[in-house]
Order: structure tokens, then C-alpha cells, then sequence
């Protein structure tokens, strides 16, 4: 007789650790904090390639990660690698348009993708990610040019954009070919600076952002936005979130009208509940980025 073999479980399906990045603590920073597959926060790691605040990042290559983009003294295009032990490699020269409050993701299960920001207006413009962590030149634009979006995966291999400044909460999906499609009608709260990862192996969530909030709102996996979650955990905006644990989530960092800057984080099961504030772990400081690696 053959073996049996198990089907394979969400929790097979996506990186297992992740990694919260650069930001701002007073001063631009480069320090990177590790989360372990059981969503514990690690203390602070010392930072490497340039300091900065609002760059974007996501998964490449199936089991790592990079950031890229940003403000350091200027907005930068620089980007640095993540290993899939969790190491954070000196800055790459940047390709494409340098700006800030970029939003990134993956798509086609080992590709990423950057997309909009400011690079001294709002714009559109993306830059592929290929499978060795190389950056493409600027992609011309689809969709209403913005900053302080969030992005994530869905449906295994797809991806997502939403929300952004001037308070919109239209969505742009991204085909596993990394093919940007025109605006969907927001559904949810427009807001901006908000977080998002994927969770249960093919779903995501958007949360927080400003006017500063703490709700959130789930993507299926085909894509569809849903209405507003109520909030759980403090309010806040400029927030990072990534996957751990295969199919689990995590949102940290960013500052709230009540707690300041700061460095709480909320876990997200998979199921998509958002869980109340975890004492933070690490430097507290706003506008970093995540992605999950490993």
C-alpha cells in the first residue's frame, strides 16, 4: 500500500517568522525587531542600511523578504534585502522613482511588488520585485495615485492595495503576474497609513491607519474588501503588519492619539480576529514596515 500523505495545512502555506523595520523614534532609524512563529516580538536588533521612516516591504523568492524606498533626509529608493534567517543586508542602489509612504506586496507565490507613494506628489507608479530580490524600473501607473496605502496578499498568489491619503479606501488588485488593475470601489472607512498582511494562507486584513482608528476590514480570498470590524486594541496610525505562523498575522508599531509613538502589537489568528494590545517589545517609534520571512 502507498503512504499516506497529509494534506498540506494553512499554516504550511506561508512564511513562518517575520520582521518589523526602520521607522521613526525621534529620529529616523534603521533597528529591525524579529517576530518568532508564535508571534513573540523580539528585542531590538541593531539597524542596518540607511535610517529611515514609511518605506514598504514584502516577501520574495518563497522564504524572504526586502524594504525598500522611503525618507531617510530625502526620499530615497534604496532598498535591503532580508535573508530567510531574518538578516537584514546592506542597501541595494536604488532603482525607480525615489519616494515615501510606498505600500508593497507579493504576488505569484515567490514576486513583489511596490507600489504608489509620494515622490513630491502622489503617485501611482509601481516596481516589480523578481524571485532574487531584484528591483524593477518604474512601471507606469494604474489606478488614483496616492501615498500611505497598504498592501497584502491574497488568494495564494494575488495581491492587494488599498486605502491612502486624502482619505480614500478604493482597492487595486494585482494579478499573479503582477499586473496592476484600475480602482474598485472602497468599501470600509477611508483612511490612510494604514497596515496590512495576509492571514490564513490565502486572505488578508487591513487595519488602523488615520483619522486614527483601530478597525479593521478583511479581504477574502478572491479579493473583496469587507465593511468595517470594529476595533480592537489602541488606535493608532503609521502601522506595520506582517504574516507569522504560516497563517497568522500581526500588527505593531506606529502612534496613537493616546498612546504616542509606540511599540504595542496586536496579533491577528486565522480566522482574522484581531486580538487586544500586547505590550510592546522594542524601540517605539512610527512608520515602520514588515514582511515575514522563512
Amino acid at each position: 500500500m502507498f503512504p499516506i500523505i497529509p494534506a498540506a495545512s494553512a499554516a504550511d502555506s506561508g512564511n513562518q517568522e517575520g520582521i518589523f523595520a526602520f521607522g521613526h523614534d525621534g529620529s529616523v532609524t534603521a533597528v529591525s525587531n524579529l517576530v518568532s512563529n508564535a508571534g513573540v516580538v523580539a528585542t531590538d536588533v541593531t539597524g542596518v542600511g540607511t535610517a529611515r521612516m514609511q518605506p514598504g516591504a514584502c516577501e520574495y523568492g518563497g522564504d524572504k523578504g526586502i524594504f525598500g524606498y522611503g525618507y531617510a533626509a530625502a526620499r530615497v529608493s534604496m532598498s535591503n534585502l532580508v535573508s530567510n534567517a531574518g538578516v537584514v543586508a546592506t542597501d541595494v542602489t536604488g532603482v525607480g522613482s525615489a519616494r515615501d509612504g510606498i505600500a508593497a506586496c507579493s504576488y505569484g507565490e515567490d514576486k513583489g511588488i511596490f507600489g504608489f507613494g509620494n515622490d513630491g506628489s502622489s503617485t501611482a507608479v509601481t516596481n516589480l520585485v523578481s524571485n532574487v530580490g531584484v528591483v524593477g524600473t518604474d512601471v507606469t501607473g494604474v489606478g488614483t495615485a496616492r501615498s500611505g496605502a497598504g498592501g497584502c496578499e491574497y488568494g495564494d498568489d494575488k495581491g492587494i492595495f488599498a486605502y491612502g491619503t486624502n482619505y480614500v479606501s478604493m482597492s487595486n488588485l494585482v494579478s499573479n503576474v503582477g499586473v496592476v488593475s484600475t480602482d474598485v470601489t472602497g468599501v470600509g472607512t477611508g483612511r490612510q497609513t494604514v497596515g496590512a498582511c495576509s492571514y490564513d494562507g490565502d486572505k488578508g486584513i487591513f487595519g488602523f491607519g488615520y483619522v486614527t482608528t483601530a478597525i479593521t476590514n478583511l479581504v477574502s480570498n478572491a479579493g473583496v474588501v469587507a465593511t468595517d470590524t470594529a476595533g480592537v486594541g489602541s488606535a493608532r496610525t503609521d502601522i506595520a503588519a506582517t504574516q507569522y505562523g504560516g497563517d497568522k498575522g500581526i500588527f505593531g508599531f506606529g502612534t496613537g492619539n493616546v498612546t504616542g509613538t509606540t511599540s504595542l502589537t496586536n496579533l491577528v489568528s486565522n480566522a482574522g480576529v484581531v486580538a487586544t494590545d500586547v505590550t510592546g517589545v522594542g524601540t517605539a517609534r512610527q512608520a515602520p514596515a514588515a514582511c515575514s520571512f522563512n
